[in-house]
């Protein structure tokens, strides 16, 4: 019996990321054929036999999104034609993510229907980064490993601030739990939120009110899980600064950065901005105080936890 192969595949979303994970796993990525047809349709061939493979397919979804989920969908799909074993979406940031419900009446359910696409298309397994919320992980007929960046961006945030007096700050009441989390691993921090309304005519806009919790003299960590415009995290940084607190750090696992993200982000007063390279950040986005944290090790340990059988939760909290 032939031992199974693990093989690492990558879009061209976010080659960088792909090749630090590769470095990490210690598996080549696998060389391939892709390019486009004169009229945008995707090509994806495999230079190597993938029969019987425990196959790994890295794909973020960023701009253009449409693009690179169909490219992924593609390369799902040639898997399976050519007979892997075991097909891992892997997803560091989970395009439509956001669109997990139905706030009014005839709108789609879009996060749902990429999982049911990728499932259509072959995968077995999803792997991806902090959701926008946790239920997505229903959407998907299959194992879902749902990687947390929390310890990443809080041990840097630790390492970093821990003498200051911190609190960590959720931009909205919704996410208090996490900021509660962030806390805990903080070392027992208080936590506040900033109240805010949001209009679900007017994408992309939020309006922060007050501040529920202290921050005056205090160093606040504002924490989230993307900033896309930055409209409300830059909003939040100066409702805090307003409020009297010493310090704005801001910690988001995906950083977006639409524009006008690095506008809003580089002129709002926040003392540093961190994020993770889930999504790929060019140069032309970066400013002197944003700080982009390495995903690829987290990425690799969880690869490896599944190639081998292993406890991908334990990652997380210490237990399989």
């Amino acid at each position: 019996m032939t031992v199974q192969k693990v093989m690492l595949f990558a879009g061209r979303s976010h080659p960088e990321l792909a090749e630090a994970v590769a470095k990490h796993v210690d598996v080549p990525l696998t060389p391939q054929s892709v390019y486009d047809f004169a009229n945008g349709e995707i090509f994806v061939r495999f230079e190597e036999s993938v029969r019987g493979s425990d196959a790994f397919v890295l794909q973020s979804h960023c701009a253009p999104i449409n693009t690179w989920i169909m490219e992924q969908l593609i390369t799902v799909d040639a898997l399976k034609r050519a007979s892997a074993r075991r097909i891992t979406a892997v997803m560091p940031f989970y395009g439509y993510s956001r669109q997990d419900k139905k706030h009014r009446g005839r709108e789609p359910i879009s996060a749902r229907l990429v999982a049911d696409l990728l499932k259509a298309a072959g995968a077995d397994r999803i792997m991806t980064v902090d959701l926008h919320t946790a239920q997505i992980q229903g959407f998907f007929d299959g194992p879902v490993d749902h990687l947390l960046a929390q310890s990443l961006l809080a041990s840097y945030v630790g390492d970093t601030y821990g003498d200051a007096p911190v609190t960590v700050v959720s931009p909205d009441a919704g996410r208090t739990r996490l900021a509660e989390k962030w806390a805990d691993h903080l070392g027992g921090r208080p936590i506040a939120f900033v109240h805010k309304t949001r209009d679900p005519d007017r994408p992309n806009e939020a309006v922060a009110k007050r501040v529920v919790g202290s921050v005056r003299g205090r160093l606040c960590v504002l924490i989230d899980d993307m900033i896309d415009t930055g409209g409300t995290i830059a909003n939040a940084t100066r409702v805090l600064l307003d409020e009297g607190a010493s310090d704005v750090v801001i910690a988001a696992t995906h950083g977006i950065l639409s524009d006008p993200a690095v506008e809003r982000l580089s002129g709002c007063g926040a003392r540093e901005v961190i994020v993770t390279d889930t999504l790929p950040i060019p140069e032309a986005k970066r400013f002197p105080a944003l700080t982009v944290l390495s995903i690829a090790p987290l990425l690799a340990r969880a690869i490896r936890e599944v190639c081998e059988d292993g406890s991908v939760t334990s990652l997380f909290d210490g237990h399989a």
